[in-house]
């Protein structure tokens, strides 16, 4: 069994990647399950019928981790998959009480020079990561950027270090995608989505685009965070509340990016944005914050044109949405997605991997 660890089932783009994988071994036969701390979450519906799911009911990861270990233990499976920072460096500090036949293969979900630095623990984080990443049987990176900053700043052998593109479901998505949602108001419809945390750098989004110069324009952010107040606060005091719409959590997102004429990624820091890869499979496209994580490698690998990095210290990202003209098409525009983040690309590497371990 591949068997997969999440905190629960929440929106987030990790998560939503650990889904994916999940699924689409399942549907090619694969043994596998998924253990939570909590069985709740909008993503819950992606869990396809008759895979296990392991609820501890514990919430937190102190007090999930001794049900965990003896969950696993209990199990066996052939690899154990993690993608979350906090709980790929608990695993590997307990994996004395891990099976000796399985594999523990940790992701690694966002750039973790910058990440780590805006933890909790930064200094006590940055020691784990050296002291426990190269303990794993894979580290999984979503781009070469990420994978050299393990070998650089963590002594991870590169050995142990694979670069797995995150799965997109084209089909899916460009099928869902119809018919396409616009908030119009006679401008350009710009459209943002992530979690409402510092992170994601929603706020500094809301400040270039109350100084555009069409006041016609629109703003569509989705997502959900302990931010929200905040944000519709800086929004009320920007004077731009008729033209800005938070929609919160969208299980069909893929509508709205259809409608728009750009997606805008003001991130502070990432490791590879799921909501990017989406919005270039609906044929929108993209600028992008030039610190979020695997981003340029993305821009080198696509269509010319179809994204934009830009720094964000000299107004290039408010100058570049102010170049962006609005679309008369009713019509969902051709992909802009490049071949590897396709589903048959990603899971015959993903299961090579498995076959060889």
């Amino acid at each position: 069994m591949i068997l997969f660890i999440l905190p629960l089932f929440s929106g987030g783009g990790a998560e939503r990647v650990t889904l994916n994988l999940l699924r689409e071994l399942y549907n090619c036969n694969y043994s596998v399950g998924i253990i939570v701390f909590d069985k709740s979450g909008p993503l819950l519906s992606m869990v396809p019928n008759g895979v296990p799911i392991y609820n501890l009911g514990t919430s937190t990861l102190r007090r999930s981790i001794f049900p965990l270990v003896r969950k696993i233990q209990k199990i066996k499976p052939k690899v154990l998959f993690s993608t979350l920072g906090y709980i790929n460096v608990v695993i590997l500090s307990v994996r004395w009480f891990i099976p000796k036949k399985t594999k523990i293969w940790v992701r690694e979900a966002n750039i973790p020079s910058i990440s780590l630095k805006n933890n909790a623990f930064p200094k006590l984080m940055m020691f784990f990561y050296q002291a426990l990443y190269k303990k794993s049987d894979r580290v999984i990176c979503s781009s070469i950027k990420m994978r050299d900053e393990f070998v650089s700043h963590f002594s991870v052998p590169k050995s142990i270090i694979n670069v797995l593109p995150n799965l997109i479901d084209i089909q899916k998505i460009r099928s869902s995608a119809l018919p396409m949602k616009r908030f119009d108001k006679g401008g350009v419809c710009y459209i943002s989505s992530g979690r409402l945390t510092f992170q994601k750098g929603f706020d500094r989004l809301l400040y270039w685009f109350s100084e555009l110069d069409n006041k016609k324009s629109t703003l569509t952010i989705l997502g959900e965070g302990h931010l929200k107040d905040k944000l519709i606060e800086l929004v009320v005091s920007l004077n731009i509340k008729d033209r800005v719409s938070f929609r919160g959590f969208c299980t069909n997102p893929w509508q709205l990016y259809a409608g728009a004429d750009v997606f805008l990624l003001p991130s502070r820091w990432e490791g590879m944005s799921n909501s990017v890869l989406e919005a270039l499979a609906c044929g929108i496209p993209v600028i992008a914050t030039k610190e979020s994580g695997g981003i340029s490698e993305l821009a080198l690998q696509s269509k010319f044109g179809a994204i934009s990095v830009v720094d964000v210290y000299n107004d290039e990202f408010l100058l570049l949405m102010g170049s962006v003209i609005a679309s008369s098409s009713t019509t969902l525009r051709e992909s802009l997605l490049p071949p590897m983040y396709e589903v048959d690309t990603v899971i015959q590497t993903f299961t090579k991997w498995i076959d060889e371990d």
